[in-house]
């Protein structure tokens, strides 16, 4: 994984144990033979990385391994990925090997640093609206929770650096295999600006989930090629066996599926793009994808979308929404939900999952805003705009089974044929002065 913060969510986006065990099935990585058109001798790296421990780190901070046998071996690991994905390096990748106790610290520093207070608690309130985590949830505990149980790797491009989870001390096949993904990463941020491009971008999540498809699909892919070229049968059962951990399992099985899913979509849904492409390119189609990346998750679930270059319509919300609610009002957070969020919603709250996937299919765009009051009150708006009117019935007509099956008061607006408004409140008050922003009387 690359170690890229989504505030909106509040979480890190990581590779998890279930999905890489899929990964490993569905790709069909056999025994370590080489596939006839992957180099047997991978041309070696111009700049190979050494394993440096930091001299000065604090107590309890995570130890890089100085063994030379060991950084040897991830010597000839990068050699081997470079061979197979054919991008360069342009300088050294330090390495960082950790335990899982300091994959926890490591995870917990990085979030509460990269996530506004303020920016989380409207994420929860979005959330506990829609019905989508338990009212009494901590959307923090959950989120560390899920990546502290999943994660096995990331890599953080502020810094030029992997980090990979050791159980076994040393470069075991599990540690090769996530050191293979994240050194993926490494060259895909030295020859690409995918990882710069989106620093800083807190109200996009929609995007940035379309955008880890494809960076997380590229070095999901490459792993499972590195591992069919370079793993024994045996360690291949090794690997699958580490990834079906019963404890990863269940932190799986209770978290909410808006966290679950969202983590997992690039690996299982972005990995299935990212073949297509490859498929038909090889990998200078991938590259290309880099330079040209996909703007909604969409176009994503629907690649005739991204091939056809089908952007997302923009949809605004009102500049003086805050101050059309009254005093005291504020606006915490704008973001874009998206088709796979909407479509997680609809399911949540009692849709089947064909009729949510139907219901989801025609999305045009959308944008929500969450709504701070006073004396505790609260507002969630989320307005979209959807390719046809048949589209925005149907999906009209889904949500307002979702929202009458939520824990909380809210309605569905319809101000113009092809637009479908979901509005949520804390009380009738607030929910009848969105209405009149937003209703067929509003704008």
């Amino acid at each position: 994984m690359s170690l890229r913060t989504d505030a909106r969510r509040g979480r890190l986006p990581g590779v998890v144990s279930l999905a890489l065990a899929a990964l490993l099935i569905v790709s069909g990585c056999g025994p370590a033979v080489p596939p006839t058109n992957s180099p047997t001798s991978p041309a070696p790296s111009p700049s190979a990385s050494t394993s440096t421990a930091t001299p000065s780190a604090p107590a309890g901070a995570p130890s890089s391994s100085t063994d030379p046998a060991d950084a040897a071996v991830y010597d000839t690991v990068e050699q081997q990925v470079v061979g197979l994905r054919g991008l360069k390096p342009k300088r050294p990748v330090e390495r960082q090997f950790i335990t899982e106790a300091e994959l926890r610290v490591l995870i917990t520093q990085q979030f509460d640093e990269d996530t506004p207070p303020a920016y989380l608690a409207a994420n929860e309130r979005l959330y506990k609206a829609l019905g989508l985590i338990p009212e009494t949830a901590s959307l923090r505990d959950l989120s560390l929770d899920l990546l502290s149980g999943g994660v096995a790797g990331f890599y953080r491009n502020d810094e030029g650096k992997l980090y990979v989870v050791s159980k076994s001390g040393g470069p075991g096949p599990n540690e090769r295999f996530f050191f293979a993904h994240e050194y993926d990463h490494a060259l895909q941020d030295q020859n690409s600006t995918i990882f710069k491009d989106q620093d800083g971008v807190l109200d996009q999540s929609d995007r940035l989930l379309a955008r880890a498809s494809v960076y997380e699909g590229d070095a999901s892919l490459l792993m499972t090629q590195w591992a069919s070229a370079n793993l024994t049968r045996d360690e291949l059962l090794e690997v699958i066996a580490a990834s079906s951990d019963p404890a990863v399992q269940a932190v799986m099985d209770r978290t909410p599926a808006i966290l679950s899913d969202t983590l997992t979509f690039p690996y299982t849904t972005g990995l299935g793009f990212v073949v297509a492409a490859h498929s038909a390119g090889g990998w200078p189609a991938v590259d290309a994808m880099l330079t040209k990346m996909p703007a909604s998750t969409e176009q994503i679930l629907h690649p005739d979308k991204y091939a056809a270059g089908e952007a997302p319509v923009a949809v605004t919300l009102p500049a003086d929404l805050a101050a059309r609610l009254g005093p005291g009002w504020t606006v915490p957070l704008q973001d874009t939900f998206g088709e796979l969020q909407l479509g997680i919603w609809l399911h949540q709250n009692g849709v089947t999952g064909a009729d949510a996937t139907s219901a989801n299919d025609g999305w045009g765009g959308d944008r929500l805003a969450v709504m701070e009051g006073p004396d505790g009150a609260w507002a969630v708006v989320l307005d979209t705009t959807w390719d046809t009117e048949k589209d925005a019935t149907e999906f009209a007509d889904a949500a307002q089974k979702a929202v009458e099956a939520g824990p909380h008061t809210g309605q569905i607006s319809t101000p113009t044929a092809k637009d479908v408004t979901i509005l949520i409140a804390s009380d009738d008050a607030t929910l009848q002065a969105l209405d009149v922003i937003f209703g067929a009387t509003g704008v």
